[in-house]
């Protein structure tokens, strides 16, 4: 395994179609490569890098590819059905689970092998996660939501971790175009990590039965201190148009995005974040790296138009099509401020 240093940090550089704004190739060793594909591909090991393929582009968008790279030397590997890398400071994990009938007890096993990978490797706290879960809303087997379903696995996995893990990280819970769970997340070396909640929304983790027998278990944003000299990075989970716990602007796509992008500024803002001990703040102009979920394929071009207004024209934006983790919501949006 690499040596650990103080002065190593990563970033996230988008490539293709999807995402506006040119850049150019990765400077660093890769870390992980995330393809957004038109059909599921899982993981693989690609030139010393691990990818992970997922079902998230249809007619509606194209192929596209998220690169992590890292200032510091890079090793990775296969750990069973999962591939892995890390620099000594951060670790990029990523599985897929196929379908099945019913996810609980398999969610559970993921990740709970994925968390023991992580701390046996002393990448004890989980900076970002995504679960990218195809069809999301629709019923399992027993008739019960798929997310519901797959929430349980995943709060039953981090109830058995309690004491290590601590408290959740940011993460976005978003559906694919294929059925199955894809897991990815970054972890690092403790002490760095801040979990950040926003005083607009009932924490996740907190939300009333109704939503479902287990809440989702994450964080509204996580801010990862730097190391040396390099500055820290605030990672915003996926955002949606929901008020304390409820959906707010229940059928109006142009009211969702302007709440949940209300819902950023919040978070993200000096006030906010001074509060979890953070000693700067971000505006919505700061946003970078943007994915945009879009439930309804005749919203797209409202969402891109109102999204596009409210940020820089150098800001890198990521558009797909995919249902939403509640029915009744029709955007999600996340990104990082650095």
């Amino acid at each position: 395994m690499t040596a650990r240093t103080r002065n190593g940090s990563i970033s996230v550089q988008l490539h293709g179609c999807p995402f506006d704004g040119a850049i150019g190739a990765p400077a660093g060793d890769v870390l992980a490569r995330v393809n957004f594909a038109g059909g599921a591909g899982g993981t693989s090991l690609d030139d010393g890098a691990p990818r992970l393929t997922t079902h998230m582009v249809g007619e509606h968008n194209e192929s596209a590819e998220e690169i992590w790279v890292s200032t510091l030397p890079v090793t990775a590997g296969v750990a069973g059905e999962a591939v892995f890398a890390e620099d000594g400071e951060h670790l990029f994990y990523a599985v897929r689970l196929d379908a099945r009938p019913v996810y609980r007890d398999a969610v559970r096993r993921m990740y709970e092998t994925a968390l023991e990978f992580a701390f046996e490797r002393g990448y004890t706290e989980m900076a970002r996660m995504w679960n990218l879960v195809g069809g999301i809303t629709d019923p399992n087997a027993n008739g019960e939501e798929i997310y519901q379903d797959f929430c349980v696995g995943r709060a039953e996995a981090f109830a058995a971790w309690d004491d290590r893990v601590g408290r959740l990280p940011a993460a976005t819970g978003i559906g694919t175009l294929s059925q199955g769970v894809d897991l990815c997340f970054i972890a690092v070396r403790p002490g760095r990590t801040t979990h950040i909640e926003n005083p607009r929304q009932t924490p996740a983790y907190k939300y009333p039965a109704r939503y479902g027998p287990k809440s989702p278990s994450f964080a509204r944003a996580t801010w990862l201190r730097g190391l040396g000299d390099e500055p820290g990075t605030l990672f915003v989970s996926g955002t949606a148009s929901i008020v304390g716990a409820e959906t707010v602007h229940v059928d109006d796509t142009a009211g969702q995005v302007d709440e949940t992008l209300r819902n950023i500024e919040v978070l993200i803002g000096e006030e906010n974040l001074a509060g979890y001990g953070v000693d700067r703040g971000f505006e919505l102009k700061d946003l970078n790296q943007i994915r945009v979920y879009v439930r309804d394929a005749e919203d797209l071009p409202l969402v891109r138009e109102r999204v596009r207004a409210a940020f820089p024209a150098h800001t890198e934006i990521a558009w797909f099509n995919v249902d939403v983790c509640r029915p009744d919501l029709l955007v999600e949006i996340e990104g990082v401020c650095r």
